[in-house]
């Protein structure tokens, strides 16, 4: 798969193995744990979990009862001048649990009356607009919801400096996705729309987000170790931690990257801070009033009832019969969650500083929820919604990037689902057993999947956690290699029997009796192979390498995207000599035979390239 540097924290698959559909005993039964029991779990998992990730270090906040019950930090938060992480003063890197500041702005802004969850976006913005893609406006709620439709694009959402990071406004408007669903369909998660939303609030407000977020949210609340703005403030850059990637035995130091969509991921916070700001949101106040905290609270889109959905920005997920609102984040190595429990008023915080830390936070949290929220499992209760027949075929993530080069990532993103004997469904490593019209769930786990269908007929697996997408056969993985295998095997009876041709040709002194124009023909196809079939093996290599584009399209990728349009070009004028020495008599059927297989094969790499925008450097 093409690394986008960019990890994501798979927290849904971990909480997915214990997710259950809530009992009603599961509030009854639920209490405030104990600090001094709080303090004997982490104490014995959190330094098995980070020796075993090779994580230098982690930090943990929990809180219940309007008070913070247990904080503290293991390990070090700067391996170089071994610092040791300390829940007051070391600041990591939240990530996408930035977006929950930003969807408490969008609140307090429509507590105000400036905003409309359910308005046109477009009502906002001044200085761009969002394109009628679709008869249906993009609305806050649905940015919320991660269901406006938008591809989510990663080229160039990084920066190396404060310099190169642009105004949000103008990054908005000259990076803005294509619109490839219509809204309110499935969620899609989007870095953009989050963004969206918060340049909303600033216009709505006249204040930069990062000013907005410390002066309605950080101050309010007492985080006084928090920051929305990058580089973090120099009276707080002392307690900044470090993160880091474990490779061949040593650590390498990850660089602070600049968010060019600061609303999505650029908050920097404490543990003890971040326990103000779970008691906040448990508490219904001071920073939203009671209705309009617990609208936010409030399930605001699932693809099927039975499965979980979102709830104004949180992702729902059920935990041993407790809803759980939360979110993950993850960002130069940082891999942070944060999951607040209503019914039992708990919120737990943990972040770790290395790229290992995604199995110690994914490992903690169901031994976290066994040991202190314990439940039973119970069966849907909810009717089903646009259920649909399950069909076998591949899926690819909703989160997808049709207009970019990204789009190729379709043919290694994509899970083949197959129907089975029994009604069983095999997908995405699991077995899944019929648990209701159109419901699956998880052999072995908790975890449920609804197939639905839109008004167009697409369909859809949808998830606890993501959504997958059934891709039409064209783009199925299996097709597009055979596609591929064509013009390799075509290419090199080219690159490698013309020449050894040719040479017999001189070894036994016979003069070509072939026209110009047709030697000429079978020259072309000959470069035409050799060029393709060197972008083929290059590119794949760079698909499984480690490439990033996290700063934007790295100069070798460009430079390799060179070799399509030339291929394109060669395989032209092969097409169009052949014709012009194809009526010549000397020409035997054998050769016209193969220069027409050549050419297929051509052909099919050339639709391989235009459909997965490998041609005109599609950037976006």
């Amino acid at each position: 798969m093409w690394p986008f540097a960019l990890p994501r924290l798979l927290l849904i698959a971990a909480l997915s193995l214990v997710a259950v559909w809530p009992p009603a005993a599961a509030a009854a039964s639920a209490r405030v744990p104990d600090p001094r029991q709080l303090a004997d779990f982490f104490d014995a998992a959190m330094p098995r979990g980070l020796e075993a990730g090779h994580v230098p270090g982690a930090v943990v906040s929990v809180v219940g009862a309007g008070r913070t019950l247990f904080s503290k930090g293991y390990g070090l938060a700067d391996r170089e001048n071994g610092t040791p992480f300390d829940p007051g003063t070391s600041l990591v890197r939240i990530a996408s649990i930035t977006k929950l500041f930003t969807w408490t702005a969008v609140l307090q802004q429509v507590q105000r009356g400036r905003l409309d969850l359910h308005a046109d976006v477009n009502r906002y913005l001044t200085t761009f607009r969002v394109p009628a893609t679709y008869p249906q406006p993009i609305t806050l709620a649905q940015l919320m919801d991660h269901t406006a439709g938008f591809e989510d694009s990663a080229i160039g959402v990084g920066a190396r400096r404060r310099a190169d990071v642009p105004p949000l406004g103008t990054y908005l408007a000259e990076h803005m996705p294509a619109r490839i669903r219509p809204p309110g369909e499935v969620s899609a998660y989007s870095n953009y729309g989050a963004a969206l939303a918060g340049h909303i609030v600033s216009q709505v407000s006249g204040q930069p987000y990062d000013q907005y977020v410390q002066d309605h949210i950080l101050d309010p609340l007492g985080m006084r170790h928090s920051t929305a703005s990058e580089p973090v403030p120099t009276h707080l850059a002392a307690g900044q931690a470090r993160s880091y990637d474990y490779e061949d035995g040593t650590y390498q130091r990850k660089p602070f990257v600049f968010d060019n969509l600061p609303p999505d991921g650029s908050i920097s916070a404490t543990a003890d801070d971040m326990a103000r700001f779970m008691i906040a949101h448990l508490e219904n106040g001071p920073i939203l009033d009671e209705p309009t905290a617990r609208l936010m609270h409030r399930r605001s889109f699932a693809a099927d009832p039975r499965v979980d959905g979102y709830a104004h920005g949180f992702k729902e997920r059920t935990v041993n019969g407790h809803r759980v609102i939360m979110h993950d984040g993850s960002w130069e190595g940082f891999q942070s969650a944060l999951l607040l429990v209503p019914d039992a008023d708990v919120g737990l915080f943990v972040s770790t500083n290395g790229t290992g830390g995604v199995d110690t936070v994914t490992e903690l949290i169901p031994a976290f929820f066994d040991r202190f929220l314990p439940g039973d499992r119970a069966a849907p209760s909810a009717p089903p919604g646009n259920a649909a027949t399950p069909v076998a075929g591949f899926y690819k993530p909703a989160r997808t990037v049709e207009s970019t080069i990204e789009k190729v990532l379709t043919l290694t993103g994509s899970s083949r689902l197959r129907v089975e004997d029994g009604g069983k469904l095999a997908f995405k490593g699991m077995t899944w057993s019929p648990l209701a019209p159109g419901l699956y769930q998880q052999d072995g786990g908790s975890q449920r999947l609804a197939f639905v269908t839109n008004g167009a007929g697409v369909t859809y697996a949808a998830t606890d956690g993501p959504a997958y997408e059934l891709v039409p056969w064209w783009d199925t993985p299996p097709v597009n290699l055979v596609v591929v295998l064509v013009f390799a095997v075509t290419a090199l009876t080219a690159v490698l029997g013309l020449p050894s041709a040719a040479a017999l040709r001189r070894l036994r002194r016979r003069p070509a009796r072939t026209p110009r124009a047709w030697r000429a023909a079978r020259l072309l196809a000959g470069l035409a192979g050799t060029v393709g079939l060197v972008f083929v093996v290059l590119f794949a290599l760079t698909l499984t390498g480690d490439t990033s584009i996290l700063y934007g399209v790295p100069a070798t990728l460009r430079v390799l995207l060179l070799l399509p349009p030339l291929f394109l070009v060669l395989t032209v004028a092969a097409t169009a000599t052949t014709v012009i020495g194809w009526r010549h008599r000397p020409v035997g059927v054998l050769a016209r035979a193969h220069q027409v297989i050549l050419l297929a094969g051509m052909l099919a790499l050339v639709w391989f390239c235009l459909h997965w925008n490998l041609l005109g450097w599609r950037f976006g």
